[in-house]
């Protein structure tokens, strides 16, 4: 074990570093050493303070403007009040029984400060934060610490602030920083003018100014960029040399016979991405492809061209669907899209034709079985299901293709035992209907040919959309639902999308005894009751509720329909097969609607508490309408005000409909979470400092420079601190993704 992996607790000792462990998953040196500061400060230049968002774990520079102490009425104790600024706005400090600290906090002191943000009387706070004064004068550690250059912040916690790991990590630097290896091969850093990592790392956590901190950020940055890369060309390189069996389509065979029905001309893009697919299925490696593009670009129907290329050629196709509904909703279109193709052996069915059938876990015993036994002994050459085909008593006669729709909802578990029911690892076709920019998809799928399709196929509308600021003109939302009613007098229909079903479990007493108001409790036309500008929020707006007061007020006279996940599946079906014949005007849903569902009659759609969805989940729900040749109308309903950044979130996906944009909009504002782990967005990252979307060039030449050097030592023999730095970036979770994704 290198001293890079000696746990934590020989270096700052058991108490501390079960704190490190616990609140920032921090457990060895290397650990500590590459947990880079978040931001830097100067001395004298304050936090803006007007910038904190609630619930956030901040650590602010500030200065110290007032100190109140304050008695409790008719009891013991008290309140010290600090008022801090930045110059411009203040925020509040308060402690309760410690007069004593009004000795240290002296008003005109400037200090590091750290707590939650919350907010009383509608003034932000910290309650109990802990804090280090930055007061030459009095000599504190502190202002000896950083004396001279800048002061990091780090991600902290609240039982461990900023300067506290600043200390940890300085002992860390100062008995190990020699331990540190050198990942990068010499000449690559000679090429690239990179600093050896030892210095990287001194600079990034001990810098004199800007300068320093550019060039840490530059050597680190391609550490991230770099490494990974190679594991993805590691990968890139083992499924190339995999075998698979040629999937040709056979002239005048099922699939001229599907396109030869098309009533409408295939998009040049469709066309395009169809001949890569094709190309890809007839070589004797596995095909590994990534396709994308936008909301009703016609992913589906490029698939189902694949699965039918490889039904000719005597294999079967699956397709996985993460949801039930969507499962159904792809079995039912595609079924109507083939016709009499899709009845192979049965009566009327055409000679050509082949069965696809439908696996999901809620079917009945008796169609289970049926669908089961056709896909053993060949007669369904597509099947269509949730994760219950990949059940271990699921078979198939010759798997040649796997088709993941929405990639990123299902485990790399799940999706590995599906392929493994070949005799020969199938070809793989991933869809994504959340375009991702260039940048991303080269990093996350980085193992993965990429298609896109950026053309809607002609006849589709244009979606117009506007945000409703349901708190400061509450006449709008009362506006939306008129312009619901003009929609459906007009013969077409409309979703209205929530955020939660509503039949949970009531939520337990809060411990102060207070009972917040609910959302049900309040009339529906004044939904932001509780908005912004309030203490607490309103829990979301559910579907069970908002339809019943739909139903009785401004949509009263219309057919209005629930749909949820919650729902047994018949009933779910039921009510999709009806909105889908017309015979509902106005369906109320959660997100179960987001992706593949097809109704071209809707034009109508309505998102209560937008704010509380993200960018691309915005841009997919907007997609179920517009799909027929009338315009479709979404409207995104919030209370959150002008200015904050949920409006601007909102603003941006009403101002375009580029689903590449609005992705690149909804990364800057989250980050890119965990590349390699299964949550593509989160709190844990592998990736510090490298940006996806940013640092384009570095990402282009590291992979160009993994894929020459895993080419000429692929198994890293030569470069052995590369290897363990590839072991630290793949633990035994991710090594597994990378192994079977």
């Amino acid at each position: 074990m290198g001293a890079l992996d000696e746990p934590l607790t020989k270096l700052v000792g058991d108490r501390t570093a079960k704190v490190l462990a616990d609140s920032l998953k921090l457990r060895t040196v290397g650990d500590l050493l590459h947990h880079y500061p978040r931001r830097y400060v100067e001395r004298g230049q304050l936090t803006s303070l007007d910038e904190l968002e609630i619930d956030e774990h901040v650590t602010v520079l500030a200065r110290i403007e007032k100190v109140t102490l304050i008695p409790f009425r008719g009891r013991k104790g008290d309140r010290l009040e600090v008022v801090v600024t930045d110059g411009r706005s203040r925020l509040s400090l308060v402690f309760f029984n410690q007069g004593w600290r009004q000795k240290e906090l002296r008003a005109g002191a400037q200090g590091l400060f750290a707590g939650k943000v919350g907010v009383f009387n509608r003034t932000r706070q910290l309650v109990s934060p802990d804090y280090q004064l930055l007061d030459e004068d009095a000599g504190s550690d502190a202002a000896k610490q950083f004396a001279g250059r800048l002061i990091p912040v780090y991600g902290a916690s609240a039982q461990m602030p900023s300067w506290k790991l600043s200390i940890c990590i300085e002992t860390a630097l100062t008995k190990h920083l020699g331990d540190v290896g050198e990942p990068l091969p010499a000449e690559l850093r000679e090429r690239h003018d990179l600093i050896p990592l030892p210095e990287a790392l001194e600079l990034i956590h001990r810098p004199r100014g800007q300068a320093d901190r550019e060039r840490a950020q530059s050597r680190l940055r391609w550490d991230e960029a770099f490494v990974l890369q190679v594991a993805l060309a590691q990968r890139r390189a083992a499924d190339s040399a995999l075998p698979a069996k040629p999937r040709k389509a056979r002239a005048d065979g099922l699939l001229d016979a599907f396109d030869a029905r098309l009533p409408f001309t295939l998009t040049e893009g469709q066309q395009k991405v169809s001949a890569e697919i094709a190309a890809d299925l007839a070589t004797e490696h596995p095909m590994h492809r990534l396709l994308q593009g936008e909301v009703g670009s016609g992913k589906t129907l490029v698939a189902l061209r694949a699965m039918l290329a490889v039904v000719d050629a005597g294999g079967q196709a699956v397709l996985l669907a993460p949801t039930e509904v969507l499962a159904q909703q792809h079995h039912r279109s595609i079924v109507e899209m083939m016709g009499d193709l899709a009845e192979g052996g049965m009566l009327g069915g055409s000679d050509l034709g082949t069965r696809v059938v439908l696996l999901t876990g809620s079917m009945g015993v008796p169609a289970r079985r049926q669908a089961l036994l056709d896909m053993a002994c060949g007669d369904a050459g597509i099947a269509i299901g949730t994760h219950a085909l990949i059940e271990d008593k699921v078979q198939f006669q010759d798997l040649g293709l796997v088709v993941v729709d929405e990639q990123h909802r299902f485990g790399v578990e799940q999706r590995d035992a599906l392929r493994a029911k070949g005799d020969q690892p199938p070809h793989l076709l991933v869809m994504t209907a959340t375009p991702i920019p260039r940048t991303v998809a080269m990093t996350v799928f980085g193992d993965l040919e990429t298609s896109v399709l950026d053309q809607l196929p002609a006849g589709r509308s244009p979606i117009s959309t506007h945000v409703v600021p349901a708190l400061e003109k509450p006449n709008f939302l009362t506006r939306a639902w008129e312009r619901v009613r003009e929609e459906v007098g007009k013969g077409h229909q409309a979703y209205v999308v929530c955020p939660r079903i509503g039949d949970e479990e009531p939520a337990a007493p809060p411990k102060d005894g207070k009972r917040k108001r609910r959302a049900d409790e309040d009339d529906f036309e004044d939904v932001a009751d509780l908005g912004a500008g309030s203490d607490e929020r309103r829990p979301p707006l559910s579907v069970v509720e908002t339809a019943e007061k739909l139903a009785k007020g401004p949509l009263s006279g219309l057919r209005v329909e629930i749909l949820h996940g919650r729902l047994a599946p018949e009933a779910k079906d039921d009510v999709m097969r009806r909105f889908a014949a017309g015979e509902v005007d106005v369906l109320v849903a959660t997100t179960v609607i987001e992706v593949g569902v097809n109704v071209p009659n809707s034009t109508a759609m309505v998102i209560m508490d937008a704010d509380r969805f993200g960018v691309s989940q915005l841009h997919q729900l907007r997609g179920r309408v517009g799909r027929g040749s009338a315009a479709g109308l979404c409207l995104l309903v919030s209370d959150m005000p002008a200015g904050s950044a949920a409006r601007a979130r909102l603003d941006a996906v009403a101002g375009t409909l580029d689903g590449f944009e609005l992705s690149r909009i909804d990364l800057e504002q989250r980050r890119e979470g965990d590349v390699l782990g299964q949550a593509q967005s989160g709190v844990k990252s592998s990736l510090k400092v490298l940006s996806v979307l940013e640092d384009e060039e570095v990402i282009l030449t590291a992979r160009t420079e993994a894929t020459r050097l895993v080419a000429e030592d692929p198994d890293l023999a030569a470069h052995p601190e590369l290897r363990t730095a590839l072991e630290s970036l793949l633990d035994e979770d991710r090594a597994a993704y990378m192994e079977k994704g």
